[in-house]
């Protein structure tokens, strides 16, 4: 069996489903949930379903960490010997240790061609990117261009979302700019963005009915009069919430694109339940 040019790589935060990676051959490295004195491999220890279940029961607040240096070059030494070259598309490093870790990791391989590319996003931001990654791949280019690829959409990818809760993120260490949002009237529901790789404040609305209203307006302004866009939609155990996001997008834009999944176990965790977000890009 020959093997392929340039093998694409991303990581769990990227809240691609079973079938997107199937479909787009794209290997996913889980992240780690470290819960009730456990280390779980997120969606192969614990499923979406059963991460929700538990949460609202649980004392112990999840906590979530990368893969070590050795584990990434065990990862890339598998993919590895079915192509020649690797692009590998993480979350943000501003975010996460992972780039740091990944790129320890690749150390290990000596001179095989490994791109590692910081995504300054995650959720489905990141599994945007790394889906444009295996199209580009698809298409013939080789490890460098599509790694150069991608990183000319960074800077066109947005995230947006809306939380019930600022827990999460407060003690999840990951709250960025929103933190002086922290402690404010509790009737208060923030919308979040990404903004140079971290989570930062966009708006601050008294309900979470207006704030999901706020980022649609924001989403559908950015979208309207643009070709090509690639979108998706985030949520946690919001399925019918998510599902009204969708139909409202699909009512002004027909996006290239429109994917819609439940936020994974490692992402849950930072964010809590009740989240609904939307990750897209426009190729002009």
């Amino acid at each position: 069996m020959s093997k392929k040019k340039v093998a694409i790589i991303t990581d769990s935060v990227a809240n691609l489903t079973p079938e997107t990676l199937a479909q787009y051959d794209i290997y996913n490295i889980p992240q780690i949930l470290n819960w009730e004195g456990k280390s779980l491999l997120d969606q192969i220890d614990i499923s979406t379903a059963e991460f929700y279940e538990r949460l609202p029961k649980s004392k112990d607040l999840p906590k979530t960490s990368q893969p070590s240096p050795g584990q990434f070059t065990e990862h890339f030494m598998k993919v590895a010997e079915g192509a020649d070259s690797i692009v590998a598309v993480f979350v943000s490093s501003a975010l996460s240790g992972t780039i740091q870790s990944a790129h320890l990791g690749a150390q290990a391989m000596g001179d095989y061609p490994i791109e590692i590319v910081d995504s300054r996003s995650a959720s489905l931001g990141l599994g945007l990117l790394a889906v444009a990654a295996a199209r580009h791949a698809a298409a013939g280019h080789d490890a460098h261009a599509v790694a150069e690829h991608v990183r000319g959409l960074v800077p066109r990818m947005r995230v947006l979302f809306v939380v019930d809760t600022l827990e999460y993120l407060h003690k999840g260490g990951r709250i960025g700019g929103a933190k002086r949002l922290v402690g404010s009237v509790l009737s208060i529901k923030p919308v979040l963005h990404i903004e140079n790789g971290q989570i930062e404040p966009l708006a601050s609305v008294r309900t979470k009915s207006k704030a999901i209203a706020h980022m649609l307006e924001v989403v559908l302004g950015e979208m309207k009069g643009k070709k090509h866009i690639h979108a998706g939609i985030i949520h946690a155990v919001a399925p019918q919430d998510a599902a009204a996001i969708k139909q409202q997008i699909l009512a002004v834009v027909q996006p290239d694109e429109l994917l819609l999944n439940e936020l994974t176990p490692v992402i849950g965790a930072n964010v809590g339940p009740g989240v609904l977000g939307m990750g897209y890009y426009t190729e002009e």
